[in-house]
């Protein structure tokens, strides 16, 4: 397999990772906590989710695993609406979300009295990243200004390289700017912006088909 670091930087190879963060029913249209135009990541990630597959490279998918009465929620003073709570219909991935079946799933917050947005709120992700030797994460997901600019945040500062797949992201915007500062934050603390377009131009979705050597 090709080292995506030493050949072309947009290649996915070895040492790169996809991670799909928290694209759960409750975050997508007529959920508990949906968020806007959240729906319009799915088939952008499932290009992703391809060519990660063809090249038999990890791919993680984050949920929000909440006990019922978790600190985030309205009823227990939080910010939120109760939603993805655990084994719920609300906490499920899509359908129409293409993950494989050697997917790595990561829960979190999952203690009642205690919120983690990142996902590496929790040691276990860390962990397996290391133990598969992992150095640069492709990023999507949900939403923008809370789980996915908190989970660069933390990738960043552990010394992972993130590419930010800019087009498989969405905002909840409580705040109409909030969306578009995160972004900006995330691009400030060196993750680089990509979208789909930039991996065609650069040849990456070419071998989309072929096995690792």
């Amino acid at each position: 397999m090709v080292d995506s670091v030493s050949a072309n930087p947009l290649f996915p190879g070895l040492g790169d990772a996809l991670v799909v963060i928290d694209v759960q029913r409750d975050f997508l249209a007529g959920g508990a906590l949906s968020v806007p135009r959240g729906d319009e990541v799915i088939p952008v990630l499932n290009r992703y989710l391809k060519l990660f597959e063809s090249r038999s490279l990890p791919i993680f998918a984050s949920r929000d695993w909440h006990p019922r009465t978790h600190c985030s929620f309205a009823e227990q003073g939080g910010p939120w609406p109760a939603h993805c709570v655990r084994d719920s219909f609300g906490a499920e991935f899509p359908p129409e979300l293409q993950l494989p079946s050697q997917v790595q799933v990561v829960s979190k917050a999952t203690e009642p009295d205690r919120e983690a947005y990142s996902d590496f709120a929790g040691k276990d992700f860390d962990d397996r990243l290391q133990e598969r030797q992992i150095r640069r994460l492709f990023v999507g997901g949900l939403a923008t200004e809370y789980c996915v600019l908190e989970t660069v945040r933390d990738a960043v500062a552990r010394g992972y390289a993130v590419l930010l797949l800019i087009d498989a992201i969405r905002p909840l915007n409580v705040m109409p700017e909030d969306g578009r500062l995160a972004e900006e934050e995330m691009v400030r603390l060196g993750a680089v912006p990509i979208r789909w377009e930039d991996l065609v131009r650069a040849g990456c979705t070419q071998v989309a088909t072929r096995r690792p050597l």
